[in-house]
C-alpha cells in the first residue's frame, strides 16, 4: 500500500526533464503529448512508467488526484 503511495508522490513531484515542456510537472504535461508518446512507446526507465501513470490516470479523467497530493507534499 505505501509503495503505490509513493509513486503517486514521486510522480506528483516529478517535473519533465527535457524538451518542449521542460519544468512542467508530468501531469500537467498535454494529453496529445502523453498520446504521442503512447504510441511511440514510453521510455524503458522510471520516466516512461510515470509517463504511462499520467497516461492512465488522464485516460480515465483521474490527474486531479495527483494535482492534489502535490498540494499537500
Amino acid at each position: 500500500m505505501f509503495q503505490d503511495k509513493q509513486i503517486l508522490i514521486d510522480l506528483s513531484k516529478m517535473k519533465m526533464p527535457y524538451g518542449k515542456y521542460k519544468g512542467r510537472y508530468l501531469i500537467d504535461l498535454p494529453e496529445h503529448y502523453i498520446v504521442w508518446y503512447k504510441n511511440k512507446g514510453f521510455p524503458a526507465s522510471k520516466l516512461g512508467k510515470q509517463f504511462e501513470l499520467v497516461y492512465e490516470l488522464q485516460l480515465n479523467g483521474l490527474e486531479d488526484i495527483v494535482r492534489e497530493i502535490k498540494k499537500i507534499y
